[in-house]
């Protein structure tokens, strides 16, 4: 059985994010398929939403042209169900609450668990909120992945001890997107955790050269991407899969 720990079993972990349906389903099967077989550990699924409050112009440009294509909630389940026939890897849905309330709760983590998916990341369920989410994920066996950010200091440790699957240290304030140099001390952050929890850190937002994913990966357990990734989607559309084959390629050498 897969599980999120797996992916961070070989060392450092390389955990890519795609839009799904950008620019279409079929494209984005394809981008998963190259991202597995060019070093990704794990992989985000993000699923379209009208208004995704964490991301930036780069992913929010995404999930408009995946919903514009037509990409449901159904179709996404779909992509994945098909996925599963070859693809090993643990997967997660990165979306937000409203995606799964408006879906059903019960039946989108039943369909969850159906497809083959390992857990959720909800970026706009505060910790203080999650039990609006977790206990339900647990009955199903999902992990309901939690983030700590620059400003959750006081509440590092107590969200350390309840997290389950990997935490998710955001290295920048603001929302998700390419940034020049990551100032926060993610070295810190990680240290923290450690205190309450042995649970991987893997960071996110912001990343996008290898030489940043190099700096981040020797602070951490894993490196997230996503900008960097649906930018070159944004760039060469259906053609974007060696692009992306390549950089997932390079982002994993430089953490190796």
């Amino acid at each position: 059985m897969i599980k999120i720990a797996d992916a961070f079993k070989n060392g450092k972990a390389f955990i890519p994010f795609v839009t799904c349906g950008d620019p279409d389903l079929e494209t984005t099967a394809r981008l998963v398929h190259a991202a597995a077989e060019n070093g990704a550990d794990l992989i985000e699924l993000g699923i379209p939403f009208s208004d995704p409050t964490a991301e930036g112009p780069v992913i929010q440009a995404a999930n408009e042209r995946a919903l514009k294509a037509g990409t449901t909630t159904d179709s996404v389940f779909d992509l994945v169900r098909a996925l599963r026939r070859d693809i090993t890897i643990p997967m997660v849905f990165m979306t937000y609450a409203n995606v799964v309330f408006s879906y059903g709760t019960e039946r989108f983590l039943e369909n969850c668990v159906d497809v083959g998916i390992q857990g959720l990341i909800l970026p706009d369920i505060p910790f203080e909120e999650k039990a609006e989410f977790d206990p339900a994920c647990r009955a199903h066996g999902l992990e309901l992945v939690s983030l700590i950010a620059p400003t959750s200091e006081r509440r590092i440790g107590q969200i350390a001890r309840e997290a389950s699957g990997f935490v998710y240290c955001v290295s920048s304030l603001g929302v998700t997107g390419v940034r020049s140099e990551i100032t926060t001390d993610i070295g810190a952050m990680v240290r923290r955790v450690r205190q309450e929890s042995d649970i991987p850190c893997a960071v996110g937002f912001g990343i996008s050269t290898p030489e940043q994913a190099k700096s981040m990966a020797a602070q951490a357990d894993g490196v997230i991407v996503g900008s960097a990734i649906m930018k070159l989607v944004a760039k060469y559309g259906r053609d974007a899969v060696p692009y992306v084959a390549d950089y997932v390629k390079s982002m994993k050498d430089a953490i190796r």
